[in-house]
């Protein structure tokens, strides 16, 4: 059957490691739904919504719920070198595939260079001493030579990291949730915070639903599950598990703790809504409270770094493999890490470092206006993939459909349409324009990579059936 050829003839993964246990699978998806995103941009859209940010919070995660749950139905069916990429490219042609994958490179490669950029500020207010560039430097170092040790080294970093970041996001949700209640030990406690200050919607619904725009990109990052399943020793039953789980992290961890916070502070102190996860702490008088929270968010940064690299190379890998990118980022070593692919994402998070440093108003501010609208897009072909994939298993590979979007189509069709609806609402947000603008001019830059791609082989293939036999 077509579909059955079709899933069959991916490049094989000869010479991967299958050494990713259920235990590093778990943290890796838990460390993709933490990220440090959430301990500190999230001030940004409660000072704009109010204590409605939880709605905010509510609205982008369902939305991503439902993707998961469509990349656990594709990833269950079909567990391959650059996950989604491979079903976009299967379910939606050459073009979405190619747009999918470097988009996806392109998105995580900015996020090393932020992330190590962001991590090397933490240090320096600890450790003035050395330059920012040293700290960033180091930092890119590190982690480049852990994803080159082995997929394993990364699942095991990434494991610790995520452990830190789980243990503390579960302290703040009890000690919050026992100060809500008016238990917390000398505090009266309670939710009053929630309307003291204009009510719970004080800016109106407009804020509420701009934030939910502004919250999409915290949540990018759950679906490295489906691309680390290539190399897990239970990849079927691994991503099963973790796209499953990933609903109630997202219910919990951000809706939940978002909820707390205006609960707890008041929204309008924009001070302390610059660092909320560590207000609601002073709240509770907890002992270095900001030390305390500025070691989860480092964490939080370097667990961005590692995976960073790992979805970055993996990608290129997956990329090269198709013909999409040069075949040297498609060679394994014989511990089965793809170096180059590793080395080339490294030297582009170089790159952007660097431009952080000599372009901070042009370059750097190009390229982190347009990341954050990349992902959106990249989670738009992902739900048109399903849609059509879906149809061709039913019809020619029923068995591989052990996990199941819920209320298909409909409810596909509706996640497509409120990610248009993000989409549109970002021309008519200030603040959001740039995003938008810079985004749509990163996809053009792809079209037309892959128009020139498509003529060279075009011209190479006449070449090849002009010359003489």
């Amino acid at each position: 059957m077509a579909t059955e050829r079709a899933l069959t003839e991916t490049p094989a993964e000869e010479g991967l490691r299958r050494s990713l246990q259920r235990r590093h699978m778990q943290m890796i998806a838990l460390g993709g739904v933490i990220g440090a995103g959430l301990f500190v941009g999230s001030g940004v859209v409660i000072a704009a919504a109010g204590p409605a940010a939880v709605i905010s919070f509510a609205l982008t995660g369902t939305l991503v719920v439902l993707v998961m749950r469509m990349l656990g139905e594709m990833a269950v069916a079909y567990p391959a070198i650059g996950g989604f990429y491979e079903y976009n490219r299967l379910a939606l042609g050459e073009l979405a595939g190619f747009l999918t994958g470097w988009m996806y490179w392109y998105f995580w490669v900015i996020v090393v260079g932020l992330e190590a950029v962001a991590g090397a500020k933490i240090l320096g207010l600890w450790w003035p001493g050395p330059a920012p560039w040293q700290y960033t430097l180091a930092l890119m170092s590190v982690f480049t030579v852990v994803n080159l040790l082995s997929v394993r080294s990364y699942g095991e970093a990434e494991f610790w990291f995520a452990s830190i970041k789980v243990a503390a996001i579960v302290a703040f949700l009890c000690a919050g949730t026992v100060f809500a209640l008016g238990a917390w030990p000398g505090l009266h406690g309670g939710v009053a915070q929630l309307t003291a200050h204009g009510g719970f919607m004080p800016n109106g619904i407009v804020p509420v639903l701009t934030g939910a725009v502004a919250a999409t990109g915290f949540y990018f990052g759950a679906e490295i599950v489906t691309i680390a399943a290539a190399e897990s020793r239970e990849p079927e039953r691994a991503v099963a598990e973790t796209t499953q789980s990933v609903i109630w992290r997202v219910l919990v961890f951000y809706v939940g703790s978002i909820f707390l916070v205006v609960a707890i502070v008041p929204w309008n102190d924009s001070v302390r809504m610059s660092h909320p996860y560590v207000s609601v702490m002073q709240e509770l008088r907890v002992p270095a409270a900001t030390t305390v929270m500025s070691l989860v968010v480092l964490t939080a940064v370097l667990s961005a770094l590692n995976s960073g690299l790992f979805a970055a190379s993996r990608m290129l890998m997956a990329l090269a493999r198709r013909g999409d990118a040069p075949v040297a980022f498609s060679r394994l070593d014989g511990r089965g890490v793809p170096v180059a692919a590793i080395l080339a994402s490294t030297a582009f998070g170089y790159l952007t470092v660097v431009m952080s440093y000599v372009s901070p108003d042009r370059v750097f501010a190009f390229l982190v206006n347009s990341y954050g609208t990349v992902a959106i897009f990249v989670y738009l072909l992902i739900a048109a993939a399903e849609l059509k994939l879906r149809r061709r298993l039913e019809r020619e590979a029923p068995g591989r459909l052990r996990v199941r979007m819920w209320g298909y189509p409909w409810l596909t069709w509706l996640t497509i349409a409120g990610m248009l609806a993000i989409v549109a609402a970002m021309g008519f947000i200030k603040e959001q324009r740039a995003a938008l603008l810079f985004g749509l001019l990163s996809v053009a830059v792809l079209l037309g990579a892959f128009l020139l791609r498509r003529q060279a082989l075009l011209r190479f293939q006449t070449r090849r059936e002009g010359a003489p036999r």
